[in-house]
């Protein structure tokens, strides 16, 4: 028996219907921009396995960093000790935004990053009395898998036989500030927080929106005095040619997630940002009011000394020019894609997204297009996993020439082969 027949057998696997995909490909090692399977073929990763990776597998130097670190010590717990590495981390991370927030709280994904920080904006006006327990979300938004995360997402198939038990939240559109007016003005002293993905809506289906009128609804929340969530955990450490997609907004939120790219995709770890206002509301001698929060490997020194390895790269001059050259190809390539007769409804990029939206009868998710471009792709040695009827391409910054072209290449293959 093989090894992917084993798996099957033994494995749940996430996001995935069973009895369509009996048998699944068996990685045996990965090193820069590629997975090696167990039958010697090699996949090109043009998606940065999930959107994690930023600098191709195995990087040395973030290898020899975790190695070192792992000598000394590979887990303590958090809560009452620290470590060099964390402290270290936390620092840098805040600095990288000039100061705006004072604390990092640390836990292990990108959602529990996201349920950190709706504790905190929730339990801050509840530390000061206040009733506000509604929160307000973009429509068509994705935030996590954990209960908080769906909650707070657009009700779609990724949540729904979990929909009765989910927390009732506002839904605006992010292209229309007079929703978030509409909202604001009907409950005036009842809105916790806004969160938002800024600047593009990731498993939604690479959806953009502006920063313009994003703005326009980041400034009219302000003015009503309620917190700002950005969750950053896609958009992140270079995705949309700043290092972070807040950069590119006038407003800037109160509290900040961040995962994915964190570690370099080396191991999990998540942070959540918050600026001193809402970590003194939780400072006092009423230990009620502490940010009851934590996991056992929160903090874990190993994935530290990664994000640590991988945020050294991250600033490199070399990298910075690297996401630059990855934006002018995408942009170039949009052109060129918007050229075809295809039935394309959409070409868009942003920074090292492309994305590509095929006009079919059923869109969304569940579309079947997805999967039989996914098994083109595959067939061809690369690894693509569109969104339903939206295909993207997401690379790490250690692409080069060879790598993108036969990415695009193998792009217009299929459409003019398919369509």
């Amino acid at each position: 028996m093989n090894y992917s027949q084993r798996d099957a057998a033994a494995i749940w696997h996430p996001y995935t219907q069973h009895f369509r995909s009996p048998e699944f490909p068996v990685i045996k090692r990965a090193e820069g921009n590629y997975f090696y399977l167990d039958d010697g073929t090699r996949v090109l990763d043009a998606i940065s396995s999930w959107w994690v990776n930023l600098h191709g597998h195995s990087h040395p130097a973030i290898l020899e960093r975790i190695s070192r670190t792992m000598a000394d010590l590979q887990q303590v717990m958090f809560a009452g000790f620290t470590h060099p590495d964390a402290v270290c981390l936390a620092e840098r991370i805040l600095g990288l935004f000039g100061g705006r927030y004072s604390k990092a709280f640390f836990s292990d994904n990108g959602s529990t990053s996201v349920e950190v920080a709706l504790k905190m904006c929730f339990q801050y006006w509840s530390n000061q009395g206040s009733e506000r327990k509604k929160i307000v979300a973009f429509k068509n938004s994705y935030h996590g898998d954990t209960f908080g995360a769906m909650s707070i997402a657009e009700r779609s198939v990724f949540s729904r036989p979990f929909w009765p038990f989910l927390f009732e939240v506002e839904f605006v559109a992010p292209e229309n500030p007079e929703e978030l007016v509409e909202v604001l003005s009907r409950y005036p002293e009842e809105v916790a927080g806004l969160i938002y993905e800024p600047l593009v809506q990731g498993a939604g289906g690479m959806r953009f929106h502006g920063p313009e009128l994003l703005d326009q609804s980041l400034a009219l929340a302000k003015k009503a005095g309620i917190l700002l969530i950005a969750d950053e955990v896609m958009t992140g450490f270079g995705r949309t040619g700043e290092l972070f997609a807040s950069f590119h907004l006038e407003h800037q939120p109160d509290i900040v997630c961040l995962s994915k790219g964190l570690t370099g995709g080396v191991l999990p770890l998540g942070l959540t940002l918050s600026t001193e206002a809402i970590y003194r509301a939780f400072q006092d001698e009423d230990r009620n009011k502490t940010l009851f929060h934590g996991h056992s490997f929160t903090g874990n020194a190993l994935s530290c000394s990664a994000a640590l390895a991988s945020l050294e790269l991250l600033l490199r001059e070399d990298c910075k020019e690297k996401i630059r050259w990855l934006e002018r190809m995408h942009r170039d390539f949009s052109s060129h894609l918007r050229t075809l007769v295809a039935p394309i409804r959409d070409v868009r990029s942003l920074g090292t997204i492309l994305a590509v939206d095929f006009e079919t009868e059923r869109s969304g998710y569940l579309s079947d297009l997805g999967l039989a471009m996914q098994k083109f792709f595959m067939d061809r040695g690369i690894l693509l996993r569109p969104l339903g009827n939206t295909l993207y391409v997401l690379p790490p910054y250690s692409f080069g020439a060879a790598e993108v072209d036969r990415t695009y290449s193998s792009i217009e293959t299929f459409i003019r082969s398919q369509f």
